[in-house]
């Protein structure tokens, strides 16, 4: 498994396995040990998914050392402020039974989350946090926060695929040096892109699947993966990409994909933006 370094000196893995939409408790237990199992130390959860506490139960019966984990989880909108974002992270530490976060993430642009931020950073300069970053934070609101902060965002975790290449926010990450992951890295499948000719073609070359494929080619593009599954064999086929290796003429057919531009959550549509209000976390 490949590592990345964050701008702050610590090394976050480049494969994670996330639990969005994953909120019957035992199953979020189930294939969150899979993963584990699997080898994913990268594990992504957040309040508003209501399964913190069942993965904290599978990190805790996995048997790998805290240690060797890396363990993020988010602060939702009704979450945002100073106080408000202070106590979110003990509660969401308590659901996980752990001691320490190794990335903690505003959820989303929405809120006070400057207020948010100053609460990020103290926890991160009182060391209850390793590293600390935001979600879904697209480029004027990523400099936006950057202008006042005293702690520059170690991670941006945002919508990527295929579909979405997010060529101009990469660069703009990059030259802040914030890290990029990408939430639905497999674009939920949409557009049929597990059976997509181009993608499958690729994939015949190596013998290895559309999703494998698409998970390689976010690795050498340097952005981090958290896919989500719930069955065995996905979680393990998600996470063997290491034996093989994408050629330029590759990422170029894979590039052109870009056209669509497709959305899976548009941030500036206000319906959108009044649905996720609405949306109440884990309490």
């Amino acid at each position: 498994m490949q590592f990345t370094t964050l701008n702050n000196g610590v090394l976050m893995p480049m494969q994670g396995f996330g639990v969005f939409q994953i909120s019957d408790p035992q199953l979020c237990r189930k294939v969150t040990m899979h993963a584990i199992q699997a080898g994913y130390r990268l594990i992504d959860t957040a309040s508003v998914y209501g399964n913190e506490k069942a993965v904290g139960q599978a990190i805790c019966a996995s048997g790998v050392p805290r240690n060797e984990l890396f363990i993020t989880t988010k602060a939702w909108i009704s979450e945002m402020g100073y106080s408000q974002t202070l106590k979110a992270f003990e509660a969401s530490l308590e659901r996980l039974e752990l001691d320490y976060l190794d990335l903690y993430l505003i959820h989303m642009p929405f809120g006070d989350y400057h207020g948010a931020w100053r609460a990020l950073e103290e926890l991160y300069l009182h060391g209850r946090i390793r590293a600390i970053g935001v979600c879904n934070f697209e480029p004027d609101r990523l400099i936006d926060l950057c202008q006042s902060a005293r702690i520059i965002p170690a991670v941006n975790q945002v919508e990527i695929h295929p579909y979405l290449q997010q060529t101009e926010a990469l660069q703009i990450m990059q030259s802040l040096g914030i890290q990029a992951e990408a939430w639905g890295p497999l674009a939920e499948g949409r557009n049929n892109l597990f059976s997509d000719p181009v993608i499958t073609g690729i994939g015949q070359k190596y013998n290895k699947s559309a999703a494998q494929v698409v998970l390689r080619w976010h690795l050498q593009r340097g952005i981090i993966a958290i896919p989500k599954s719930v069955h065995p064999e996905r979680i393990i086929e998600n996470f063997n990409i290491e034996d093989f290796e994408l050629t330029p003429e590759d990422m170029d057919t894979l590039s052109v994909m870009n056209a669509t531009q497709e959305r899976i959550l548009d941030l500036h549509a206000p319906r959108e933006v009044e649905r996720l209000y609405s949306i109440k976390c884990e309490n």
